[in-house]
């Protein structure tokens, strides 16, 4: 390519943005890449790469690049100018109105709620996939992002203004719609054995998803995030564990721990550390030797002529596998995502009577509220209150 070519291209905006992309290429999936070029502007992406050199957690880059982008595009189609910084507050006001709505109203008012217009121009970025109102925690998920933004560039929004909050709680109030789990059905126990009992064959890639599926599940659920980045560096041998802690003379499992390092909800410095113990061990070490990975991220990409590559899985390959493993074993694939091995795990530490401190130490969850629902949702099948019908 000759310079007046390559001035050329680096001079064409959205070719420009796609190259300073390729910087948070670690952080963005590199097939959005040029998508989100088109989405965002230059200021957008050099605020990115600021709160990058910041150190943000790789998952609230990722869900700050696609808010900006989707409040862009929403922002464009619904004042016919580019999003503004700072926001006014019938902007954000707007947006509350846009997304979350009366869908019983919206039957007699078809202006109620976002215009169909608004909406066309959403589904057209491949942007907008749901027809009623949005879920509040995403709307919520959205403003809190966007207020994170007007901060970074030391800018004052409307959003901690009273007349937004008030609007917020009242739309919340008006927009009826269920909470949705991650996944629709937790990968317990006897679920998982059936995911474990595809990966029989002798194929380089049965051997990673059968360590995948383990770890994931016995180390307390990981987020699919935390699996896909898990680096060898991060695993430490412990001493065997007596496999009956009270018989004196009981056999022993091998042992590893986990230093978890940055979460979605801890940082690196926390020191997160998890174990695991038995099978899930043997499966690891079983891969890694396989593998021959003695350094940089565990589980990596296969090619179709089983040919390991160098780089990591991604969290959306985690969950693919998890769905692939689901359909060969007979289950309807749609009904699971990889959340369902975080959300398995409390549930079967319910079913098993484990003590929910003991089972949040392991799957690090902060919040009591919402690793108690996982062992309400167990018991209450069993309880005396769902069953006086029968």
């Amino acid at each position: 390519m000759d310079d007046i070519t390559s001035r050329a291209l680096v001079s064409d905006p959205e070719t420009r943005r796609a190259l300073q992309l390729d910087v948070l290429s670690a952080i963005l999936p590199m097939e959005r890449r040029d998508r989100l070029a088109e989405l965002l502007t230059d200021d957008d992406v050099e605020t990115l790469k600021h709160l990058a050199r910041k150190g943000l957690g790789e998952n609230t880059l990722r869900a700050l690049a696609s808010d900006l982008a989707y409040l862009e595009v929403w922002a464009k189609a619904a004042t016919g100018v580019p999003l503004p910084w700072p926001a006014p507050e019938s902007l954000a006001l707007k947006f509350v109105a846009h997304h979350l709505w009366d869908a019983a109203k919206r039957e007699t008012d078809p202006q109620h709620g976002m215009p169909a217009e608004v909406a066309a121009d959403l589904r057209n970025a491949l942007l907008l996939r749901c027809e009623g109102p949005h879920a509040p925690s995403t709307v919520k998920r959205r403003l809190a992002n966007w207020g994170t933004l007007h901060r970074w560039k030391g800018q004052e929004g409307p959003f901690r203004g009273p007349s937004l909050r008030a609007a917020l709680r009242l739309a919340v109030r008006a927009s009826v719609r269920p909470r949705q789990r991650k996944s629709k059905r937790a990968v317990t126990r006897d679920v998982l054995d059936r995911l474990l009992a595809t990966c029989g064959s002798d194929r380089l890639a049965d051997t990673r998803d059968l360590a995948i599926l383990l770890l994931a599940f016995a180390s307390g659920g990981r987020r699919r995030s935390e699996v896909a980045r898990l680096r060898f560096e991060q695993i430490s041998n412990e001493p065997p564990v007596a496999l009956d802690p009270l018989n004196p003379q009981s056999p022993t499992l091998p042992c590893v721990a986990i230093q978890l390092g940055r979460t979605k909800t801890g940082v690196a410095d926390e020191g997160g550390r998890v174990l695991l113990v038995g099978p899930p061990v043997e499966a690891l070490r079983a891969w890694l030797e396989r593998a021959d990975i003695s350094k940089g991220p565990i589980f990596r990409a296969i090619d179709r002529w089983e040919a390991l590559e160098e780089r990591a899985l991604t969290p959306q390959s985690v969950n693919l596998i998890v769905k692939r493993r689901c359909a060969l074993a007979g289950l309807e694939a749609q009904e699971f995502s990889a959340h369902g091995l975080r959300s398995g795990y409390l549930t079967e530490a319910a079913r098993q009577g484990v003590a929910l401190p003991e089972a949040m130490q392991q799957s690090q969850h902060r919040s009591v509220q919402q690793a108690a629902s996982y062992y309400n949702e167990a018991e209450r099948g069993q309880g005396r209150a769902a069953r006086l019908g029968i």
